[in-house]
């Protein structure tokens, strides 16, 4: 041991303890935490400073990012170079920052997870937005503190402008805690700090009106609501992300199409995962998988095998790969100096808090300025005043320090007065330049007084942010990327859908959708031909439905399932849209088909379902009657609704009270009708009872009617374009199961019966060829004709063409015109009508 050393023994538990303390302190404080007030980690906040002093703003050229992060480490951030140029890559990547802070200029990596380009090939500058970030730095607004070896001042905090931590949101790990802040929309966030400023009792309820979820640079669907309000009360929640999807052939199959991806996934690894589970056989019914990516956007396409059911493949993925991710929430950052849990409107008023500090400070800076020039303005107008004395005393000094004392001496004057008057350029003693000395000087006596009234009033400092957070909404606000899919997850959220009207559309090959009724405006009524909307492949629009978002719609398949979803789950689409494929919205098996769709009210209001009834028919003449209620239970694969037998079909299902008459007709002609109460209701899975005697193997049921009213009329449309509208007593009541009575002369002329309605002379009726071509008339313009005529004609068939469907449309009056409005815009409905209606047996 060298001479003047001595050894002082220390316990080595105590050393550890305080040395790991202060390390943890260290982290926490100044490496892996934000600051509440701008959002930001020393490391960013050093790389803003470092491009403000090199000053490579949003306006000038881009300098090499060696040359940024050699300033900022030399200067004022003594760690490795890699931990400053990445941190700065991340600030230019927009799948990882809400809003851009720096505009890179070169590769700075992929969504892919590629890396960027090494500091010395890539060029960088501030963004607009970091420029508000650091607005006002030299106005003494915020504290500074030396650098690492105390030759520099670098900021505490920056005087941002933007809500950074809300917008941006952070995430790092430090030593027994971490952070993981979510991105939030500018426009949502400022509204929502608006709504704070003008009420800070506001309650976090509240706020999310304003500010309504998280919303991510990546875009995506967040998926239920239950872990946002629990992000949003208590600092803590884990918010589900989901890809955005949707289905489109691909090659003659159906594709699922991804076009974005939930926040902070790697797109290479999660295509690489799928693949390797497809492989595995963990996921079936995807034959090849794409990515077609390029500069436009994102687009991942998954090609399913032919016998895959698109939703039972997309559910499978969501399970099992990063389609579906989770964000959780956990909002820890520096307040004061210290971690702390923050809830939404903790982070909100900590940002008007450090906003209002700062508007002070550059008031008090401003004001100081502004009196500092007012008192030279007023010596230099002394000197204006008494020019010729002034030139005088000052040519009579032997030098300048003379010529001051006497001036101060003279006209009692300061010493930084007297010294702007010595320094004054004789171009200052022209007339113009003296009155631009008063014009000024009187303008900046306006500056003071408002800044000392800024100064005594809180209301209007508060006013001032309130200004200037408008002004940057205005600027740099857009619309959500992410979408919020209330219904995701667990929680019921019908209070966050307005139950309007809507109107729901069925095309023949099974693409549904619905639209607001306020897409539809009224037309004239007329037999006017004309092509359906929104069609496909000579596809053609089918049913049509007048809803509210929060009834039920039932489906009924031809092997006898039900299932059914709310209405406002249906996906939303135009008038012209094409829908969604009701197989992609339900788990229904590829060879089966939906035949019969209702619209029901509330299937939890046990009054309701317990006094209405459901009544089936199949292609063979069954006829079975079940009681709602036992259909008001749904599960995802569906339920069954009635067991059909071999080389049967179900053909129709329709809703009554228990007080209605059926009628149920085939394609020979014949029709029965009998009441519903001589049908008893069956249990779920009984396959009913004869309904109709069909006349030969070849015969088949073709629709069922069900009516309340016994002034309806019934009108019957054969394939070649024969009507015929009857009274409804001309069919005579019958037991069901009988062969039925003649409803239409069957002839080759005619052909065979393929509709059947129940109508009145306030319907319109609409007709569609299978060729795709649309006819309305009024069913006031057919007379009303005994039951064993052949009709009229009603459209001219041309060719080898013939009726694929008849719809009847509701005419309403003036004040509600739905139904008619829709109808004009709508091929049809087939033999299916929304209306109750049903055939029976005769005789």
């Amino acid at each position: 041991m060298s001479d003047g050393e001595k050894l002082i023994p220390i316990n080595i538990e105590d050393e550890m303890k305080s040395a790991y303390i202060d390390y943890s302190m260290s982290v926490i404080v100044s490496r892996a935490l934000p600051d509440v007030r701008d959002g930001l980690k020393p490391v960013h906040r050093r790389v803003l400073f470092g491009m403000h002093e090199l000053g490579v703003y949003s306006n000038k050229a881009h300098k090499k990012s060696a040359r940024i992060v050699g300033e900022v480490l030399g200067k004022y951030h003594p760690h490795g170079d890699t931990s400053v140029y990445d941190a700065m890559v991340r600030m230019a990547q927009e799948w990882s920052l809400r809003y851009l802070l720096v505009d890179g200029q070169g590769n700075f990596g992929s969504v892919d997870g590629d890396s960027p380009a090494a500091m010395r090939y890539t060029e960088a500058r501030m963004k607009k937005m970091s420029e508000e970030i650091l607005a006002d730095i030299e106005k003494e607004t915020v504290d500074f503190q030396l650098n690492f070896d105390d030759t520099l001042q670098e900021p505490k905090v920056m005087p941002t402008r933007v809500p950074n931590l809300l917008i941006n949101g952070a995430s790092g790990i430090a030593v027994g805690m971490a952070t993981n802040m979510a991105p939030h929309n500018l426009s949502e966030v400022i509204d929502g700090t608006l709504a704070y400023i003008d009420n800070n009792d506001i309650e976090i309820d509240e706020l999310m009106h304003h500010i309504k979820a998280p919303d991510f640079p990546t875009g995506g669907v967040i998926y239920g609501y239950e872990g946002v309000r629990e992000a949003f009360k208590t600092g803590r929640g884990r918010i589900v992300m989901r890809a955005k999807v949707n289905f489109e052939e691909v090659e003659g199959r159906e594709s699922i199409i991804v076009t974005e991806i939930p926040y902070q996934v790697n797109k290479a690894d999660m295509i690489k995962k799928t693949a390797d589970l497809v492989n595995d056989k963990k996921i079936e019914g995807i034959a090849n998988i794409r990515d077609e990516s390029d500069r436009n956007g994102m687009r991942i396409v998954y090609i399913l095998k032919r016998d895959a059911v698109p939703n039972v493949v997309l559910n499978t993925l969501y399970k099992f790969t990063q389609l579906q991710s989770s964000f959780s929430v956990n909002n820890i950052a520096l307040v004061k100096g210290r971690p702390q849990l923050l809830d939404l409107k903790d982070l909100i008023h900590y940002f008007v808090e450090h906003r209002h500090d700062v508007v002070t400070r550059r008031a008090q800076f401003d004001l100081r300025k502004a009196e500092e020039r007012a008192h030279i303005l007023e010596g230099l107008i002394i000197a204006s005043d008494n020019i010729d004395e002034v030139i005088q005393l000052i040519r009579a000094s032997k030098n300048a320090d003379e010529a001051r004392e006497k001036l101060i001496e003279r006209f009692k004057l300061s010493e930084i007065q007297a010294k702007a008057i010595v320094e004054m350029r004789l171009r200052q003693l022209t007339g113009l330049e003296q009155d631009k000395l008063r014009a000024e000087y009187e303008e900046i006596m306006k500056l003071i007084n408002y800044l000392r009234d800024l100064l005594a009033s809180k209301e209007m400092r508060m006013q001032v942010i309130k200004d200037e957070l408008i002004e940057i909404k205005d600027k740099y606000g857009d619309g959500r990327r992410s979408t919020i899919e209330y219904a995701g997850g667990d929680v019921s959220i019908e209070d966050l859908i307005a139950d309007e009207q809507v109107v729901i559309t069925i095309s023949h090959a099974g693409y549904i959708k619905r639209t607001s009724l306020s897409e539809y405006k009224t037309q004239n009524r007329g037999g006017v031909g004309q092509k359906s909307a929104g069609t496909r492949d000579q596809d053609f629009l089918e049913q049509m439905f007048v809803a509210t978002n929060h009834q039920y719609m039932m489906f009924f398949t031809q092997k006898g399932k039900c299932f059914w979803m709310r209405v406002y789950e249906i996906p939303e689409g135009s008038k012209t849209a094409k829908g969604r494929a009701i197989q992609n919205l339900v788990n229904i098996e590829n060879d089966d088909k939906v035949k019969a769709f209702i619209c029901t009210q509330d299937l939890k209001d046990q009054e309701y379902i317990n006094s209405h009834y459901l009544i089936m028919v199949t292609k063979k003449g069954q006829v079975k009657k079940s009681s709602l209620e036992l259909y008001s239970r749904p599960r995802v694969n569906g339920v069954a609704a009635i067991t059909i037998r071999e080389d049967d079909e179900l053909l129709e299902a329709k809703l009554t009270n228990g007080e209605s008459q059926v009628l149920v007709a085939v394609k020979s002609g014949k029709l029965v009708r009998f009441e519903e109460g001589k049908t008893r209701p069956m249990g779920r899975t009984a396959s009913g009872v004869r309904g109709i005697t069909l006349a030969d193997d070849n015969d088949e049921v073709i629709g069922m009617v069900s009516v309340n009213d016994m002034n309806s009329e019934i009108l019957v449309v054969s394939e070649n374009g024969y009507g015929k509208r009857s009274s409804l007593e001309d069919y005579r009541i019958t037991n069901r199961g009988g062969k039925g009575v003649k409803t239409l002369n069957i002839t080759e002329k005619t052909g065979a019966l393929v509709s059947i309605n129940n109508v009145t002379d306030a319907d319109d009726l609409m007709i569609i060829n299978k060729s795709g071509l649309t006819i309305r008339m009024m069913v006031s313009d057919l007379r009303v004709m005994g039951r064993a005529t052949q009709g009229v004609r009603l459209i001219n068939i041309k060719g080898k063409d013939s009726i694929a469907a008849v719809a009847k449309v509701l005419r309403e009056e003036e004040e509600d015109v739905d139904a008619e409005e829709i109808t004009d815009e709508f091929a049809s409905e087939d033999v299916s009508d929304d209306s109750p209606e049903t055939a029976e047996d005769q005789e």
